[in-house]
């Protein structure tokens, strides 16, 4: 322990695991420790002995749920987009070959109490029943504006500067009614709530371009993919990485505890009486109470399931998102269901999560919409925690806070922190122009 390191990262979450690895790679030593004795922090999988242990208190989960070890339950379930940030992040430091990825089968939206299919080609809006004749030929318009826009050949822009015009300017233009800007805005280009409407459209369009390659990559049912065996595997990827660039990590450190200087600089951290010495801190909210706000609060429900969900094809793996106006809420819903298609269950197991931003104290009756939407379960689980954000200033005090994770079941807005936080840590931008093609452990 005492030693010195360029940077020492507190805990293992995601967020922290990617840092870790990012920053050995470029050279820089790093000291990895967290006070659990597993990987993952808030973002781990759990068995079905240690689900039972945190949910019921006892480890005797009922025997007709098949085999414990045969679970990988995601405490942060999310997809990953197959042509996103995250993605180009594994091929760039090659931790691809850690790791086996598998499509994702659906992508869909809840309208008016149905769930439909998210239309994400002119060919799919044409057939897809979200829409009147009428509007399909609108959107269908809009989507090859869309496909055809490309951000540096103005032929493309058809006059629009769409770093001035807003989203709500751009869809009038177009005709589009309330319902259908309701799928692109929440389903398609991924918005959490309705402010994106009168925010410069550029960032819209980016968004439902990424989503439009992300599905024509695998020419699946949606973007998404996912890792076999459960998103724990990735918090294990990044730290091999780290380890291979010369990274130390330490695990079951209890109690680690910043240290700073007079000028309120951090110097190192303890734990167990001893002190290594560092120039910069990287942790997750947890770590450094005083220095983050709550922010809000995610209400979640875990469910094992002995059948997909209804009304999605069939899907072993499916996003449905639910736009809050269809709910009557501040914030979107968002169920994730998976199964033993990603090795994540016994065959004939399937495990669905409903979660949303919490505006109420109870998670069972806020939930409602979209645990009506599963069917039967076999057994269900509710939990609330709360979100955070940093409000230090690292320049001044060297340390580097993630956010707490949200609600949503993608990854983009996870992985926009951590590429900020490595700017902010190294000053400088991680380039992501990277072969896509290079990830030959994703599976079709």
């Amino acid at each position: 322990m005492d030693e010195e390191y360029d940077v020492i990262v507190l805990g293992t979450g995601l967020k922290e695991c990617i840092l870790s690895g990012l920053l050995s790679v470029d050279g820089l030593k790093v000291l990895h420790m967290d006070r659990n004795d597993y990987y993952g922090g808030e973002s781990t999988s759990l068995n079905l002995v240690n689900l039972w242990k945190r949910f019921r208190g006892s480890d005797k989960p009922p025997a007709h749920l098949g085999s414990s070890r045969d679970y990988n339950v995601d405490m942060i379930p999310k997809f990953i987009m197959a042509n996103g940030a995250l993605v180009r992040v594994l091929i760039h430091t090659d931790v691809t070959k850690y790791l086996y990825f598998k499509a994702v089968d659906g992508s869909y939206v809840y309208n008016k109490g149905k769930v439909h299919k998210v239309p994400a080609t002119d060919m799919e809006a044409l057939k897809s029943p979200l829409m009147g004749i009428f509007e399909k030929r609108r959107a269908r318009k809009f989507v090859i504006y869309i496909q055809d826009y490309e951000e540096k050949n103005p032929k493309t822009h058809e006059g629009l500067d769409l770093t001035r015009v807003t989203t709500r300017e751009l869809i009038a233009k177009y005709g589009l009614d309330d319902n259908t800007v309701d799928f692109i805005g929440h389903a398609w280009a991924l918005h959490r709530d309705d402010r994106y409407l009168d925010e410069p459209a550029l960032d819209t369009v980016m968004r439902m371009k990424l989503y439009a390659e992300s599905l024509a990559r695998f020419a699946g049912g949606s973007p998404y993919i996912y890792p076999l065996y459960g998103l724990g595997e990735l918090p294990q990827a990044f730290a091999r990485l780290s380890a291979v660039y010369g990274g130390t990590y330490m695990l079951n450190k209890p109690e680690c505890k910043v240290e700073f200087d007079e000028e309120g600089k951090v110097i190192g951290v303890t734990s167990e009486g001893e002190t290594a010495k560092c120039k910069k801190v990287v942790c997750d909210p947890s770590y450094l109470h005083n220095k983050v706000r709550k922010v809000g609060k995610v209400a979640r429900a875990i469910a094992i399931m002995s059948h997909p969900i209804p009304n999605t094809n069939d899907s072993h793996s499916v996003q449905v998102i639910l736009p809050q106006k269809q709910l009557g809420r501040i914030s979107d819903m968002y169920l994730f269901c998976c199964s033993y298609s990603h090795n994540v269950a016994p065959k004939g197991k399937f495990i669905a999560f409903v979660s949303t931003e919490a505006e109420t104290d109870q998670p069972e009756i806020e939930l409602k919409s979209g645990i009506d939407l599963l069917g039967p379960v076999d057994e269900i689980f509710f939990e609330t925690y709360d979100r955070y954000e940093p409000v230090n200033e690292p320049s001044l005090d060297n340390c580097f806070v993630s956010t707490s994770y949200d609600a949503t079941t993608h990854f983009e807005s996870t992985i926009v922190d951590v590429l900020n936080m490595y700017t902010m840590i190294t000053g400088k931008v991680l380039d992501l122009n990277v072969d896509l093609n290079a990830a030959s452990a994703a599976e079709e």
